[in-house]
């Protein structure tokens, strides 16, 4: 505390801070005032809100969710007021408990169109005490005739209270009694004193505002009449407070009704802007300040004790100005009634601020924003919060076994607060390799363990000292390239499957142990390090090995929800991402998240209700607009949402990376989510809009800003699965595909072939399968046949088992784009056998609304896997023959075009002329 903060408290004032809004509450700026103890409280009134709410976006991504939920301004404003008050009750708590309820307190002020009803404003008062819930709250009350009967009232009820808007010294000792007659009603009741608090909030440089325009300029009297009115109220309160009616109420253990002086700002620049903090010092006073008169007084305020300085010169200012016509009592009168339309009118305009960007907000749910609202209240009225936290798998399935396996699967919904353990033991982990001279790291992974790590190392960008990269493909030609550019003496291998016995996985590591052992030696296992669940055959091996670290994962979490375990943390760590940091944000949107929050406020049931509403009404193509810092987030997304509700003939099926068309592009099947940073795509979402396409925005504005989604977006998943009534947590027709590729592999290590059945067209170099034709010579009929049997409201998907470059992706984006044209149909695109670990569920147990375009080929060099006896490019060729059987045993539509190299994909969009 510096020298004049702590020179102010030893004289007997508290300074308290005139201001709040969220962003101070979130930047940390409140608490470091508080530490640096300049500040002992906060006040707030409706125009404070106003100026937060409506000057700036602080509030935006809060307020949507409500919005969306279907809730009126008011309650969305005092569900954000409610919010700021208790986080900063919560800072301020520690203070209370050391002053024994001396500071510390956080003043709330009730609607001030109630400031004339007795009876309103005591039920909003003891709403509100209720809803806080601190003990250092205090309910603003306006000093009105009808304000002081509910100052009675609600002090006789232990209600903290700060009776704002005093102007004359009548009002005052009318406050004062109104003060202590609740005292008395409550000690006679039998309830105790010690706890209830009060101050009354005396408005200051209102005063000479409003005088100083009523004296000619050049008068001696201008600028005076606010500190003597001032001075006199403080001989009131030594009067009464230094009374025998007081005495016996302290005795009780009654506490003194402080004076706060308010209005405090110096609105005339003529005075000096310290002018109403020097020199209104005196003991047992308060005096609250806003942020320009705070900085202006650590800078250079005066600290001495003025408040009982000359007050007969203060008495014969009031008759000198009395005898100018102007009566203190009748301007303090006006400024009441000025006051109360003041704050009435602030509250107004800030309910029209609001209502302006809930109209917007729904505005962008289009045709969905009824469905919405009711499944939002759906999930509430169902208790939905409470059951998925418990958990009750109800929720999802009645099945026995579904529901078992639910129970082992929520540990995700604590990973903010549970990893956090963890945090020392990772950061040590990749201290040492860097240490140790390791400047790369190659994740050896699929779908659930190297999604969430390919998110972070896109967004966040890589380390300029440390080379991170993701193998998650069989194709041959990535297994090279990941050898070439990570070679055993520089690099990490960090081995990544949660089952332990991933196939993919299970190959590569076989691959680079080789290469390992032979370039390294004994000292090979230093080079690799495992993440997997405890008891799997990966955590036998490495020990086995001796890898120089194996990471635990927490069992009771599925894959696909695992970013914030050391799936997800071990990459983040190794990337040099501070994992403190992604945990607390991560644990800003869990704490919105809680079953304590109403409904409409938790922003994962609301956006699970969208998600599922819209999918219900047919709108289950979730299309994903994202700006270029944040669209790789659009593939765990996919991962995540696909394979959780694909299933039981339903899903809602993810467009990932889809080029914005125009949107006579698009049917009524889309639900558009835009993932803003840059807004570079803002103009087109704003003709999306216009056109009447739903378009659900969120704002990421840095990196660490997308941690918090994934949480979000976990929770929204469940609450979705929950109204599509499918269990979000397993993968039921995963297996199928798995058993599928099994039996090909072995039936390839017996005759070394691989069966893939009679082309229906052959020439050119290309073969062409068609699940549901004979053989033909015709290759137009075949890809007539196929494109024209799209349906409005279908999907097409392009299975590319081909190497994820970046021209392979130019060309496949250019075909989808033709068959979007051509169809009217969304359209994704999925490197395999990477997208079976994603989508690969939707596509066999969601509905039968998919028509599949499985590309293969032959690769330009193939790679043996070490002991297996056959090749990557075969375990690629057969994991796409599983997958294509497995499609067509569900009778899917369904085309495979084989090519005699990956390069020759772009002879497919000769295919369709688009």
């Amino acid at each position: 505390m510096s020298s004049r903060f702590k020179q102010l408290l030893d004289l007997g004032q508290s300074l308290w801070y005139d201001n709040i809004q969220r962003c101070l509450l979130e930047n940390g700026e409140l608490a470091r005032l508080i530490a640096r103890g300049e500040i002992r409280g906060v006040t707030s009134n409706p125009s404070i809100f106003h100026a937060a709410i409506a000057r700036t976006n602080d509030y935006d991504q809060a307020l949507t969710p409500m919005a969306w939920a279907g809730w009126t301004a008011e309650r969305i404003f005092w569900q954000l007021a409610l919010e700021d008050i208790r986080a900063a009750c919560d800072l301020f708590l520690r203070l209370y408990n050391e002053t024994n309820g001396g500071d510390g307190y956080v003043s709330l002020e009730v609607n001030p169109a109630l400031a004339h009803d007795t009876e309103a404003t005591v039920a909003q008062a003891l709403d509100l005490w209720r809803r806080v819930g601190y003990p250092n709250l205090m309910i603003k009350v306006p000093a009105t005739r009808q304000g002081l009967p509910a100052v009675r009232r609600l002090i006789a009820a232990g209600v903290n209270v700060n009776v704002t808007l005093i102007f004359s010294l009548q009002r005052y000792r009318e406050v004062m009694d109104a003060y202590l007659s609740g005292l008395e009603d409550r000690l006679q009741a039998g309830q105790p004193l010690e706890q209830v608090a009060s101050v009354a909030s005396f408005f200051v440089s209102r005063f000479d505002t409003k005088i100083d325009a009523m004296l000619p300029p050049d008068s001696p009297l201008r600028g005076r009449a606010a500190i003597a009115n001032a001075r006199l109220a403080y001989e009131e309160f030594r009067k009464v407070f230094g009374g025998e009616r007081f005495a016996r109420l302290q005795a009780a253990g009654g506490r003194i009704q402080r004076p706060l002086w308010a209005s405090t700002s110096t609105k005339n620049p003529a005075y000096p802007d310290t002018l109403y903090v020097d020199e209104l010092i005196g003991p047992a006073t308060v005096n609250t300040v806003p942020p320009q008169t705070l900085d202006a007084f650590r800078d250079h305020g005066t600290v001495a004790r003025t408040l009982t300085a000359d007050l007969d010169g203060a008495r014969r200012l009031l008759d000198e100005l009395a005898g100018q016509g102007i009566f203190i009592e009748q301007v303090a009168e006006e400024l009441e009634s000025e006051g109360v339309r003041a704050f009435a009118e602030a509250f107004a305009a800030m309910m029209k601020t609001i209502e302006e960007r809930r109209a917007v907000a729904v505005a962008a749910l289009g045709p969905l924003a009824d469905s919405v609202a009711r499944g939002a209240a759906r999930l509430a009225a169902d208790d939905a919060p409470a059951r998925l936290h418990r958990p009750d798998p109800s929720l999802w399935t009645s099945d026995p076994a579904g529901q078992e396996e639910i129970r082992q699967r929520l540990g995700w919904v604590t990973l903010p607060e549970t990893s956090r353990r963890f945090v020392g033991e990772i950061n040590g982990f990749a201290a040492a390799i860097r240490r140790e001279g390791l400047r790369k790291a190659l994740l050896l992974g699929m779908g659930g363990s190297s999604l969430a790590p390919e998110v972070f190392a896109l967004v966040f960008g890589k380390r300029p000292d440390f080379d991170f990269a993701i193998l998650d493909s069989t194709d041959p030609a990535q297994v090279l390239e990941a050898a070439r550019r990570f070679p055993p003496e520089e690099t990490l291998y960090l081995v990544s499957s949660k089952s332990g016995g991933t196939a993919e996985v299970t190959a590569m590591l076989h691959y680079f142990w080789a290469l390992g052992e032979k370039r390294l030696g004994p000292k090979v296992g230093d080079h690799f390090a495992a993440i997997t669940d405890r008891g799997t055959s990966l955590d036998a091996l490495a020990d086995a090995r001796g890898f120089r670290k194996t990471f635990l994962a927490d069992s009771s979490v599925g894959g696909r929800f695992s970013a914030l375990t050391h799936f997800g943390l071990v990459p983040a760590a190794l990337l040099g991402l501070d994992l403190e940091t992604m945990l607390e944000e991560a644990a800003r949107m869990a704490s919105q998240c809680r079953p304590e929050v109403e409904g409409g406020r938790n922003p994962g049931l609301v956006l699970g209700a969208a998600l599922g509403e819209a999918a219900l009404s047919g709108r289950d193509k979730l299309t994903l607009i994202a700006d270029a810092p944040v669209q790789p987030f659009g593939s765990w997304l996919e991962q995540l949402i696909a394979e959780s509700s694909g299933k039981e003939g339903k899903g809602i099926v993810v467009v990932d990376g889809e080029p914005i068309g125009a949107p006579s592009d698009y049917g009524d099947d889309r639900l558009f989510v835009y993932l803003r940073q840059t807004g570079e795509h803002e103009a087109a979402v704003a003709r999306l809009r216009e056109a009447g396409h739903p378009v659900l925005e969120f704002s990421i504005p840095n990196a660490y800003a997308l941690i918090p989604e994934f949480y979000r977006w976990e929770m929204a998943t469940a609450y979705a699965c929950a109204l599509l009534k499918v269990n979000p947590f397993d993968q039921p027709d995963v297996q199928d595909n798995k058993e599928r590729t099994k039996a090909m592999l072995s039936a390839y290590s017996q005759t070394k072939r691989l069966e893939e059945g009679e082309p229906a067209w052959e020439g050119d170099g290309l073969r062409v399968y068609a699940a549901e034709t004979g053989k033909r010579a015709d290759l137009a009929v075949l890809w007539e046949a196929f494109v024209q049997s799209a349906r409005p409201g279908d999907y097409v998907a392009i299975n590319a088992y081909l190497p994820r470059t970046d021209e392979m992706t130019a060309a496949l984006t250019e075909l989808r784009l033709k068959l979007r044209a051509r169809t009217g149909c969304a359209t994704t695109v999925g490197f395999g056998p990477r997208f079976l670990h994603s989508t690969g569920q939707l596509h066999k147990g969601g509905p039968n609304t998919g028509l599949f375009l499985q590309i293969t080929a032959d690769p330009v060099e193939d790679v043996e896997i070490p002991g297996q006896g056959v090749t990557f490019g075969v375990l690629q060729r057969c994991q796409a023959l599983g997958d294509y059987a497995a499609l067509s045993a569900r009778g899917r539509r369904l085309l495979r075009v084989h090519l005699p190299e990956p390069g020759a994909v772009w002879k497919l969009l000769a295919f369709e002329k688009g």
